[in-house]
């Protein structure tokens, strides 16, 4: 099937238009008749085919009464919809739940992840998760449970259908995160997701020299019907790459971590001895 034009920031457009509408209660033709619109006009809108001035966008969203965090959000996205590349600043740190993130992570077809300091969000049990945002610098103490009931959340797009591979440095396996018991019941729970069919777990093993992972952590998101995009995640700021050209170079440090990872069959075995 041929990609579409689409962008991480019109997706989350137009995602975002659909649940304002939804929450009205009203059907679409509804809403676009109290604004004086053909419900053409509105669908044109939702879909990223534009028709709309910023002013009309405000007028709609205060007919559906949409809050003001996300009004505003919404307008802030409205006039880059059709921008590839996104670097998102956060403030202090993250938020608690990753917006675009966790709905391109339920979107995508498959996952390519290398994370260099810890296991990828959505291979974490909840006590691993803790002692991870416990030691963040920036993380108010009380957000620490929503931050670690949001992470588990994400899990869900493993039971959705995607694929994922994990590149995963064998230095994680041994880090001692939380202590030895909540690292002995990761390694059972990551044992345990190793032995899906659509999750693949590559431990790249201590010792294996330079490689081309080296570079820092990234999660490469491929889709049926969009092009492929790279999340970059920092303490407190997220770049999204969408360029063709630097997501195939991303594509290319994946090959080069394939060449020095063990394989499927090897890393569950190293998780295994990890466990005695």
């Amino acid at each position: 099937m041929p990609k579409r034009f689409s962008t991480v920031r019109g997706r989350e457009f137009g995602d975002g238009l659909r649940a304002a509408i939804a929450a009205t209660g009203m059907t679409s033709r509804k809403v676009a008749a109290l604004v004086g619109w053909q419900e053409a006009k509105l669908s044109d809108l939702v879909n990223g085919k534009g028709g709309a001035t910023e002013l009309e966008l405000a007028l709609l969203l205060g007919v559906c009464r949409t809050p003001a965090g996300e009004r505003d959000h919404l307008l802030s996205l409205f006039t880059g919809t059709g921008v590839k590349g996104w670097w998102q600043e956060h403030g202090t740190c993250a938020p608690i739940s990753p917006r675009t993130l966790v709905e391109h992570e339920r979107l995508a077809e498959k996952l390519f992840s290398w994370q260099t300091m810890l296991l990828h969000g959505t291979l974490q049990t909840p006590d691993y998760t803790r002692a991870v945002i416990t030691a963040c610098a920036n993380v108010p103490g009380d957000e620490v449970d929503a931050r670690v009931e949001a992470r588990a959340q994400r899990q869900e797009a493993l039971r959705g259908g995607m694929k994922a591979v994990f590149f995963v440095p064998e230095a994680v396996l041994l880090d001692g995160v939380g202590g030895a018991e909540v690292m002995r019941e990761q390694l059972r729970h990551l044992d345990s997701l190793a032995a899906r069919p659509s999750i693949v777990i590559r431990i790249v093993p201590l010792g294996v020299g330079a490689h081309a992972g080296m570079a820092g952590s990234f999660d490469m998101l491929t889709f049926d019907r969009y092009d492929d995009v790279v999340f970059l995640e920092s303490e407190n700021s997220s770049l999204i790459i969408e360029a063709p050209e630097a997501v195939k170079a991303y594509a290319r440090i994946v090959e080069g971590l394939e060449l020095v990872a063990l394989d499927a069959e090897q890393s569950k075995e190293l998780i295994k001895k990890s466990l005695t």
